[in-house]
């Protein structure tokens, strides 16, 4: 009976990690030449997106920003509305904008960052106040690290997720996440490729991904070991 009861806990703590993975909106899209010289878009852009298999609320989240290697702190770029993203959905959020270039489509929420077109760090934040840290010069402390949902930093940033950044951007390259926004390996450099700018918007067709299998487990495994000891 002992063994049954290890089996069915560690069965149902598998299924409820697995489901708090495929739950989690990410940044698909960073693009920071808007308006530029030469740029495709008259607006600076970040694009979110539902990676996972529930609908997952905005609410209190904020997209933040700082500059790749200087001391400023992650600034609020944009407060999101209380909406609900479906699996597969992606979220337009513009940003500064310039003289040069078209209109993005139709943005989603909007928001004021001036980002760099080469080089920065963009956050999406469980927090609807401006994360006192950069993960540079200022260190970002526990706390605030667990309030950052996903961290993209791109260029010669100095905070990022995994090994390296994301590749240097211009004025008509964007960061883009691949598998159309499903790939999270919290690599950075290797999550991200540096291509055409392609802002994709809520109403854009879903793209759902699909989700992670569970790993088998045997009846003579560590399981079965650990609940006999």
């Amino acid at each position: 009976m002992k063994l049954t009861l290890s089996r069915l806990s560690v069965a149902l703590l598998l299924a409820g990690v697995a489901g708090g993975a495929n739950a989690q909106v990410v940044v698909s899209q960073v693009y920071g030449g808007g308006g530029n010289t030469g740029a495709p878009y008259n607006r600076d852009y970040v694009e979110l997106f539902n990676r996972g298999s529930a609908s997952v609320s905005l609410n209190g989240m904020t997209v933040q920003y700082a500059s790749a290697t200087g001391t400023g702190n992650f600034s609020v770029g944009a407060t999101l509305p209380n909406v609900t993203l479906a699996p597969g959905q992606y979220f337009l959020v513009g940003m500064a904008s310039g003289a040069n270039g078209a209109a993005l489509p139709t943005v989603d929420a909007s928001g004021t960052s001036a980002m760099s077109g080469t080089a920065g760090k963009v956050i999406l934040a469980n927090s609807t106040t401006a994360l006192a840290c950069n993960g540079g010069s200022t260190a970002c402390s526990s706390a605030q690290s667990s309030l950052i949902l996903d961290l993209v930093g791109f260029g010669t940033a100095n905070f990022f997720e995994g090994t390296a950044a994301a590749p240097t951007l211009s004025n008509t390259t964007a960061a883009l996440r691949g598998g159309n926004g499903c790939t999270d390996t919290n690599q950075n450099g290797t999550d991200f490729t540096a291509v055409a700018p392609a802002p994709r918007n809520s109403a854009t067709a879903l793209a759902a991904c699909s989700g992670p299998s569970l790993p088998t487990i045997s009846i003579n495994d560590e399981i079965g070991r650990a609940s006999c000891r």
